[in-house]
């Protein structure tokens, strides 16, 4: 019977189109859009608990919730449907094939529902599509391939999903200004690619990626504002490379299995308000013209190795400072004399690591269990996303959220459906194509806060795991779509 129900609603949806209910559009681009729109309300969503698409009646889809139309740039007379944005709407459903039809999207935000599967491959029909937010959702597979066939998109954010597999190396020769991949599955390294990247912001925090970071992050000296690559289990030691990003306000690289010393090539990076190496395996001194960079506000290398710190460390007034857990004489809160006598506070040759070859650095495999030390089981499938929880940690979103600790369990109930308030978010860096209508916007923020306070306490044990690490906040950038909600 649901089944037979389906089929006349699909037939039912043809016939108002293609007779008599056709005249009612003014031109076949929001026919297109109709068609496409009717479709996924009625085979693809299967709860809609705030009944945003209640509305979603009749051919007049410019009135529909969440949808936005604007004129063609190219003619002013045509409108069509520029955006569509569910933020936050908790429904459940996936994106059917029939959204190809949608051909003069601008914005689409889907933030923080309830959707799965895979993308569509007529996503590759989308030629406009400048903002893309899938975050916090339960989209599974490889990592979306069509979205690099989108010659206008600038803005990606898949974060808080279950992608796997690789990061394809053509990801970073697209012209993309933000990209947001935390809290999936990914695997096997960092692309070499990664310095032919334009981003300002790349988050791609709570993987499994494994491997190196590639000496060719100095390409992205040009643009690149933020880089968190934090809990990505990545080995080797810092490239030197780094003290091209004379840009970068925030470099974070803590909770790796980094080793060798910190580059003292790192003073480069004129520009550094947040500077995360904490949780590696870091060893010799800290470098003295870090402590001298002249908008350092927080300084992070606590439970390392290091065994001493330039005097300059300790007067920077208002900055804040975290080197407890190394081995630093004179320092309060240092590990104890056994552990820095121990096989992992050695120097480490950095000439001698797997990421080089032959004078180049690569990235290699993900590095043997052994030397993995923070390594997180496999997490189970996916199951209701209301509590987000995605491993041990949460990663920033802008604007940033509180950050707390989420259980590792992914098995709950649904959530409670958040209220739905239909938005607009502000353009991200580079403007969306030109309509000469907009979706309404809600006022832009700039965030600048300064970074939370560090508040002294008593190290743990030594048998006692580390606790989860704390992002700093997303500084200085706008961004196109809110982040998912922090739900305890």
């Amino acid at each position: 019977m649901a089944a037979l129900l389906h089929l006349l609603s699909r037939f039912l949806l043809l016939f108002v189109v293609f007779t008599g209910g056709a005249a009612q559009f003014a031109n076949p681009r929001l026919r297109d859009a109709y068609i496409a729109l009717q479709f996924w309300k009625r085979t693809a969503i299967f709860s809609d608990p705030n009944n945003i698409t209640g509305n979603w009646i009749g051919p007049g889809v410019c009135s529909y919730t969440g949808v936005f139309c604007a004129r063609l740039p190219d003619s002013p007379n045509v409108t069509v449907v520029a955006g569509v944005d569910l933020n936050h709407a908790d429904i459940a459903g996936y994106l059917p094939a029939k959204l190809g039809l949608l051909a003069d999207l601008a914005l689409l935000h889907l933030n923080s529902n309830r959707f799965c599967g895979t993308l569509p491959h007529t996503f590759g029909r989308l030629l406009r599509l400048h903002e893309l937010d899938l975050s916090n959702n339960r989209f599974v597979g490889r990592f979306p391939f069509v979205v690099l066939r989108l010659p206008a998109l600038r803005f990606l954010d898949l974060r808080f999903n279950d992608f796997e597999g690789p990061i394809p190396p053509a990801l970073f020769r697209r012209p993309f200004d933000a990209i947001f991949l935390n809290d999936n599955r990914l695997r096997s390294g960092i692309p070499e690619t990664l310095g032919a990247s334009p981003v300002s912001v790349l988050v791609l925090a709570n993987n499994l990626l494994g491997g190196c970071i590639p000496a060719s992050i100095g390409g992205m000296a040009g643009t690149l504002n933020e880089i968190i690559l934090l809990n990505d289990d990545l080995s080797g030691c810092i490239p030197p490379q780094i003290d091209l990003l004379r840009r970068a306000t925030v470099f974070d690289v803590s909770f790796n299995d980094l080793q060798g010393p910190l580059p003292v090539s790192v003073s480069g990076i004129r520009s550094i308000e947040q500077l995360n190496v904490a949780h590696n395996r870091l060893t010799g001194r800290i470098p003295a013209g870090i402590c001298q960079l002249p908008r350092l506000r927080n300084f992070t290398y606590s439970f390392n190795y290091f065994v001493g710190r330039p005097p300059a460390c300790a007067r920077r007034g208002a900055a804040k400072f975290d080197g407890r857990e190394n081995c630093i004489v004179g320092l309060p809160k240092q590990r104890p004399p056994r552990q820095c006598t121990s096989p992992a506070a050695q120097s480490f040759d950095c000439s001698r690591s797997n990421c080089f070859v032959g004078g180049a650095i690569t990235s290699p495999p993900p590095p043997s269990p052994r030397f993995n030390i923070r390594r997180r089981a496999p997490r189970p499938p996916s199951a209701p996303v209301g509590n987000m929880p995605r491993g041990n940690f949460r990663v920033p979103s802008p604007p940033p959220p509180p950050y707390e600790t989420v259980p590792s369990s992914r098995i709950h109930p649904p959530p409670t459906p958040l209220k739905y308030h239909p938005t607009t978010p502000p353009p991200a860096a580079t403007p969306p194509p030109p309509y000469n209508t907009i979706p309404p916007a809600s006022p832009s923020t700039l965030f600048t806060s300064p970074p939370p306070p560090f508040i002294p306490w008593e190290a743990p044990p030594s048998s006692v795991p580390p606790p989860p690490p704390q992002l700093p906040p997303v500084f200085g950038v706008f961004y196109a779509s809110p982040p998912p909600p922090a739900i305890p």
